[in-house]
């Protein structure tokens, strides 16, 4: 590979690429502590599966009312779609307005690893109530990604699995926060899809890459 870029490259810069960040509700990860948040927490008398249904059809509901009062567009993803280039022209279109916000809502039906209730045969403590066991298990659910343009990193989504026990995913893009970071700086560039060809200011514009960590993450 050396051999072949050799006398070819015109710019080398390192920078982090593509970032994932999970996230996910501590005191959720395990049966029992879904049968606490029912119960103790949400002071239901019996632990269902029919709340998580119930969540599940709030959060959706919201999300539509969320779309419809800041006319957010919303996408319904198809098998096979490649989601960014679904959702460039609505990152361009936020883009172009300068402010940071919320540029589209994609859905999507896919499976992840959610709560599965089973009924117990032994009918709980009493005997005679319905009572549920939970159990972790792929499921097809639904998940919405928020795709947002931000001044400061560019595109990014956020990924929210609407069922039990909610895992967050976000993504966003060191090498599109490096050109927002170069933009301000003044340092002029010709860029790729996911990277630069060229700039004015290499040390520069290195300099700015090796800024980026968590700090910066959180901070912004």
């Amino acid at each position: 590979m050396n051999e072949l870029l050799e006398g070819h490259v015109a710019l080398d810069v390192e920078c982090l690429d593509r970032v994932y960040l999970n996230g996910y509700v501590p005191n959720l990860q395990v049966s029992g502590q879904v049968v606490s948040f029912m119960t103790a927490h949400l002071g239901f008398p019996i632990p269902s599966p029919a709340i998580m249904e119930r969540i599940g059809t709030s959060f959706r509901r919201r999300v539509s009312s969320f779309a419809g009062d800041n006319e957010v567009p919303v996408v319904r993803f198809t098998k096979g779609d490649r989601k960014q280039e679904v959702m460039r022209p609505h990152l361009q279109r936020q883009a172009a307005t300068g402010r940071s916000g919320v540029a589209a809502i994609g859905v999507a039906q896919e499976y992840q690893n959610v709560f599965a209730a089973t009924q117990r045969a032994d009918r709980g403590e009493s005997g005679k109530a319905v009572w549920f066991n939970f159990a972790k298990a792929d499921r097809r659910v639904t998940c919405f990604y928020f795709y947002l343009w931000d001044v400061d990193f560019g595109p990014a989504f956020i990924k929210v699995c609407a069922y039990f026990p909610y895992p967050v995913k976000v993504w966003l893009n060191g090498h599109e926060w490096a050109k927002r970071q170069a933009d301000q700086a003044g340092i002029g560039f010709t860029e790729l899809s996911n990277g630069f060809a060229s700039c004015t200011d290499p040390a520069g514009l290195q300099a700015i890459c090796d800024r980026l960590g968590p700090a910066p993450c959180v901070s912004d």
